[in-house]
């Protein structure tokens, strides 16, 4: 057993292992390690481990130290000579008229080497470049041709997945993709909608493909005849893969209707095989009543359980309740209290107007009689009704009598004093002397 960590370079999504020494790492700390003739600057990126010896490489280089502030000043410096380097490197390929594209142009950390990352459509004698280029930057130049993953992996960019590319971030290496991994996933064959922003397949095709060929494993192919636990045959016109389910055709005359069927409701028959017998769908209908009965009473159970648990919670909440009874008492009790003071407000307001109106009934003709005399008994010409003296027990009664007691006594007024206004009543703003004309 041997203890390693592994790390990552710029430019890559690919760890190498490295021997730790004595030195305590962890994840994401920056180091200068060891790497072909001279140094190089990487990240942390899986934390020390043990292995197995028959599983790690012959050579393994140790790391050199935790690397410090000068060392992270050196990279940026080196950033800065990289863009400069690169922009050298593109004129002089155009000078050169070769048939190349410049990618990146990267330092090595201890500055001994140069690597320049180019794509060509086929080989390219690059021999003069490499000798302008070594008199120019007087160190060791190297080229590199790389393909069009690689150029994306340098370069950088985001997904039709509205994240940062897979081969950026994390992927160690390019798996092998082909179409029949999208065929077996069901998807568009359209090559704008299955293509990465390389132009090749997207490299997330093969992450799913696992899980895709474990569950087509159980599921039928379109074609294929299939009968419900009714005995009716039909025929599948397409399959969900991931809700593991079809739907099917069933034809009757002229007439034809589509149903979504689970796989696990069905009897499958190979389109191969022909349409099943009588004999064979019967077969199949009754196992499907045994798988649908079983299933149903395994939901039971369930629900019964499920009921089981609710009425546990609801004793505890009721023991809760119950455990504290003052609360409940008391504010039951303030709730009485409050509706009773409402109500004696309420009755004490209705007494208080009832006398109020009874005293003003009574008030009224008093303070409207002249003389001391009894009134006589006249009928009303505008209501056609005699006047009562008696008073009656309902009040609706006793208001009409004295509203017709004013009545009266006003006309009795008119008539003895014989001066009156021409609208029939006393104004004090009018002349009087006037005799009425009868």
């Amino acid at each position: 057993m041997k203890t390693i960590v592994g790390v990552r370079f710029r430019h890559t999504g690919k760890s190498y292992y490295y021997d730790p020494g004595e030195l305590e790492l962890a994840v994401g700390m920056d180091v200068v390690v060891r790497a072909g003739d001279g140094t190089e600057f990487g990240t942390v990126s899986i934390p020390p481990m043990e292995r197995e010896d028959d599983k790690l490489p012959a050579i393994i280089k140790n790391i050199l130290r935790i690397a410090t502030d000068e060392d992270r000043q050196i990279v940026t410096e080196n950033i800065e000579k990289e863009k400069e380097a690169y922009r050298i490197c593109k004129e002089k390929i155009a000078e050169l008229k070769l048939p190349m594209k410049l990618i990146h142009a990267e330092y090595t950390f201890d500055r001994k080497k140069l690597l320049f990352y180019f794509t060509a459509d086929g080989r390219v004698d690059f021999r003069e470049l490499v000798r302008v280029l070594a008199s120019v930057f007087r160190t060791r130049i190297e080229l590199r041709q790389v393909g069009v993953r690689d150029e994306t992996r340098l370069l950088g960019g985001i997904g039709i997945c509205g994240r940062e590319l897979c081969c950026t971030t994390y992927l160690s290496g390019f798996a092998p993709v082909s179409i029949k991994m999208a065929k077996e996933q069901n998807l568009s064959l359209n090559p704008t909608k299955i293509s990465g922003v390389c132009g090749r397949l997207m490299c997330c095709l093969a992450h799913e493909e696992e899980t895709y060929e474990y569950l087509n494993r159980t599921m039928p192919r379109s074609g294929d005849f299939a009968t419900n636990v009714d005995g009716e045959t039909g025929t599948i016109r397409s399959v969900n893969i991931l809700k593991q389910s079809v739907l099917v055709i069933f034809e009757d005359g002229d007439t034809r209707e589509m149903k979504e069927y689970p796989v696990s409701e069905l009897g499958l028959t190979p389109r191969r095989s022909g349409r099943p017998s009588a004999e064979a769908v019967a077969k199949m209908q009754q196992e499907l009543e045994v798988k649908l009965r079983e299933k149903l009473e395994a939901e039971i159970q369930e629900k019964i359980a499920a009921g089981e648990a609710v009425e546990a919670e609801l004793k505890g909440l009721r023991a809760v309740e119950e455990s504290l009874p003052s609360d409940d008492m008391t504010g039951k009790e303030s709730g009485k209290n409050n509706d009773r003071s409402d109500r004696n407000r309420n009755r004490n307001r209705s007494r208080s107007r009832n006398k109020n109106k009874n005293q003003n009934q009574q008030q009224k003709p008093k303070n409207k009689k002249q003389d001391g005399g009894k009134q006589e008994k006249k009928q009303d010409s505008g209501s056609g009704q005699p006047k009562n003296a008696g008073q009656g027990k309902n009040k609706n009664q006793n208001r009409n009598k004295n509203q017709n007691k004013n009545q009266n006594q006003n006309r009795q007024n008119r008539k003895d004093s014989g001066k009156s206004h021409r609208n029939g009543g006393y104004s004090r703003g009018y002349r009087t002397d006037r005799q009425e004309t009868e």
